[in-house]
C-alpha cells in the first residue's frame, strides 16, 4: 500500500548554510554545484540515497542554488554541475522513494523537479549563466535529465561511465522530467536512435554517445578536470558576449541581492506572509489565496535603478518579495494540501501602486530605449523572469483557480496576470462600490506561458487585434470595460454576486478531480506546442496514467519489485 502524504508539512525554504546534499561555490565568474548527496539523510525515513540518487529534499536545495546564483551572484557566467562522489554522477530519482510514495507525491515531485530543470535552462537563455554538466561517473535517469537541462554535457571516458534513461526498461515508467522530449527536441537525437537509447537499461558511453548527440564531448579521466575548466571558460565567454551585445540582461551585472528567508506564519488553517495570505477550508476542500499590492507610504515604489537595487537589498521590494511568497505558497499547496480542489485568487490594495511597481520593471527590464539607454538592468530583468516562472508554476498546479474581483481588488499589471491565469474570473458590478482593473506594459507577453505566448495574447486567439486594443487603454478599466474587452468570465450585480460565486464553487467541487485535472491541463495551454509545454503535457497525462498502472506500481509491477529478486509480471495487453 502506498504511503500517505509526507508529514510534517513540507517546507521549501533553505539556504547554502543548511544544505545537506549540495556544495555551492563561486570563484570569479564561474560557479560550481557539487553533488555530495548523503545516503543517510533522506527527506523522510524508509530509503537511502545511494549513488547520488535524489529525492525532493535534494531538489529543493538545487532549486535554491539556481535561484541564488541568479540573484546573489549575477557576476557568474558559467556554472559547473558535477559530482563530489567517485565514479558516480547521479543515479537519478531514488527508486525506493518513488515506490513508497503516494501517487500525488510522485507526480508533484516530477513536476517540481522539471520546473527546477527549466529554471536552469532559463538562466542560460536569458540571464547569461550557462550550465555545464561535468559527468564524472555513471549518469542515469533523472541524473541524465539534469545533465540535459544544462547547455553542454561533458562525459568522462573511463571505459565504464555511461549516460542512460533506464526507466522504460527497469521501472515500467517514463523519464519523468522531460527526458524523452529533451532528447528529441533539445538535443535533436534522431527518433530511431532515441528509441534504441531509451530502451537500453545499460545506456551508452564513449564516442558513440557523442555520435548520437547524447553528450557534447568526452575526455579521458587524466584530462577531464582540465577539459571541464576549458569548456566552462568558453561558456562564460559566450555568455559575456551575449551580455555585451545587449541581447540579454545588461552589460554590467553589478552587486547581487541576497534572498532572505520568507518565514511565513504557519497555522492550522493557513499561511501568512508579508504580502500573501493563504486560508484553508479543508472541510470544503477550498482555499483562498490573497495577494496584497504595495502599501503606499510603507512599501517603497522605486523610480530609478538605484532605488530599485536599494529596496531589493533591504528586502523591501514588493515586486520580488510578493512573488517569492506566492511561489512558496503554491508549492506548499501542491504538496501539503492534496485534498484542496479549488483556490479562490483575490487581491487587495491600490491599483496605482501595483502599476507604479510595474513601471520601473518595464523601464529597466526591457531592451535599450530612451528611458533606459544602458540597456536592461540585470535585477529588473531577473525579477521579471522570476515572476514569469512563478506564474507558470500557477498554470501548472493541479488545482482549479477562480479569480474573484470585488471592492478592494487590485488586479492590475503583474497581478492582472494572476486573473488571466485563472480558469475563470468573477467580478462584482456595483456602482456604489466600483471595481477597477489596469493593464501595464508587463501584460504584453512579458510573462510567457509554457507555449511561449502571453496570457493576454491567448485571451484573444480568435481576435488578435483586441490585444492591441486592450493594451492601448491608458486609463483604468471599470467592470463593464474589462468585460467588453473579454478579460472577465462572469459579471454579476450586488444582488446576485454572492449566490453566483457560491453556486459556482459548489458545482466545481462536486466534479471529478481527475477529470478536472485533465481538463485544466489541456485548456491552460492553447495554441501551438513548444518543448516546455510538451514536457508538461506528457507529465500531466502519460506519467499520471502510467504511475497508477499495475505494470508499474501494482504488487507485481516493475517499480514495486525494483531491487527485489522477483521479476515484474506484466499485463501484456496494450491499451
Amino acid at each position: 500500500m502506498e504511503s500517505a502524504v509526507a508529514t510534517p508539512p513540507l517546507s521549501f525554504e533553505t539556504e547554502p548554510a543548511r544544505y545537506r546534499h549540495l556544495r555551492l561555490s563561486v570563484e570569479g565568474d564561474i560557479g560550481r554545484i557539487g553533488l555530495a548527496i548523503r545516503e543517510d539523510e533522506p527527506l523522510r525515513p524508509g530509503y537511502t540515497l545511494k549513488l547520488n540518487s535524489y529525492d525532493l529534499g535534494v531538489d529543493i536545495e538545487l532549486y535554491d542554488a539556481v535561484q541564488r546564483l541568479r540573484f546573489e551572484h549575477p557576476e557568474v557566467r558559467a556554472v559547473i554541475i558535477t559530482s563530489d562522489r567517485d565514479r558516480v554522477f547521479c543515479a537519478g530519482a531514488n527508486i525506493h522513494m518513488l515506490a513508497s510514495s503516494d501517487h500525488g507525491f510522485k507526480v508533484n515531485f516530477c513536476k517540481y523537479t522539471n520546473e527546477t530543470r527549466l529554471a536552469i535552462e532559463d538562466a542560460g537563455a536569458h540571464s547569461g549563466q550557462r550550465y555545464l554538466a561535468a559527468v564524472n561517473g555513471s549518469c542515469a535517469g533523472g541524473g541524465y535529465e539534469l545533465a540535459m537541462a544544462c547547455d553542454e554535457i561533458l562525459l568522462v571516458d573511463d571505459g565504464s561511465s555511461t549516460v542512460s534513461l533506464p526507466e522504460v526498461a527497469l521501472l515500467g515508467v517514463l523519464p519523468g522530467t522531460g527526458g524523452l522530449t529533451r532528447l528529441t527536441d533539445k538535443r535533436k537525437v534522431r527518433r530511431d536512435r532515441a528509441d534504441v537509447f531509451s530502451s537500453l537499461a545499460e545506456g551508452m558511453r564513449g564516442k558513440r554517445s557523442v555520435e548520437w548527440r547524447l553528450v557534447d564531448g568526452i575526455a579521458p579521466k587524466s584530462r577531464f578536470a582540465k577539459e571541464v575548466e576549458g569548456r566552462a571558460r568558453k561558456l562564460a565567454e559566450q555568455a559575456s558576449a551575449q551580455l555585451d551585445s545587449g541581447k540579454i540582461v545588461g552589460k554590467v551585472a553589478g552587486q547581487g541581492v541576497r534572498l532572505p528567508p520568507l518565514n511565513p506564519e504557519v497555522s492550522e488553517d493557513g499561511l501568512r506572509y508579508r504580502h500573501v495570505e493563504l486560508k484553508l477550508d479543508r472541510a470544503q476542500r477550498l482555499a483562498t489565496l490573497t495577494i496584497a499590492g504595495p502599501i503606499p507610504g510603507q512599501d517603497p515604489v522605486p523610480t530609478s535603478r538605484e532605488e530599485l537595487h536599494r529596496a531589493a537589498a533591504e528586502d523591501r521590494l514588493w515586486s520580488l518579495r510578493a512573488f517569492r511568497e506566492l511561489d512558496d505558497a503554491l508549492l506548499r499547496l501542491r504538496f501539503n494540501e492534496p485534498a484542496i480542489g479549488l483556490v479562490l485568487l483575490r487581491t487587495r490594495g491600490e491599483l496605482s501602486a501595483v502599476l507604479a511597481a510595474d513601471a520601473i520593471l518595464a523601464q529597466l527590464g526591457g531592451p535599450v530605449s530612451e528611458t533606459a539607454p544602458e540597456g536592461r538592468d540585470w535585477l529588473a530583468r531577473e525579477i521579471i523572469l522570476f515572476s514569469g516562472r512563478v506564474l507558470r508554476r500557477l498554470d501548472l498546479t493541479a488545482k482549479s483557480f477562480f479569480a474573484v474581483a470585488d471592492p478592494g481588488s487590485c488586479f492590475a499589471g503583474s497581478l492582472l496576470e494572476v486573473l488571466l491565469a485563472a480558469d475563470r474570473s468573477y467580478a462584482l458590478s456595483d456602482p456604489a462600490r466600483p471595481v477597477h482593473f489596469g493593464l501595464s506594459p508587463l501584460n504584453a507577453g512579458v510573462f510567457p506561458t509554457t507555449t511561449g505566448r502571453g496570457r493576454l495574447s491567448l485571451r484573444y486567439v480568435a481576435a488578435p487585434e483586441k490585444e492591441t486594443e486592450a493594451l492601448s487603454h491608458g486609463e483604468l478599466l471599470d467592470v463593464a470595460a474589462a468585460d467588453e474587452l473579454g478579460l472577465l468570465t462572469v459579471v454579476s450585480d450586488e444582488l446576485d454576486f454572492d449566490d453566483t460565486l457560491r453556486l459556482a464553487i459548489e458545482e466545481r467541487l462536486s466534479l471529478s478531480p481527475d477529470a478536472l485535472t485533465g481538463m485544466e491541463a489541456n485548456l491552460r495551454v492553447p495554441g501551438s506546442e513548444g518543448c516546455e509545454s510538451k514536457i508538461f503535457g506528457r507529465l500531466s497525462a502519460w506519467q499520471n496514467w502510467i504511475f497508477i498502472r499495475p505494470n508499474a506500481t501494482g504488487e507485481q509491477g516493475a517499480l514495486t519489485r525494483y531491487g527485489k529478486p522477483e521479476r515484474p509480471s506484466f499485463d501484456w495487453r496494450r491499451t
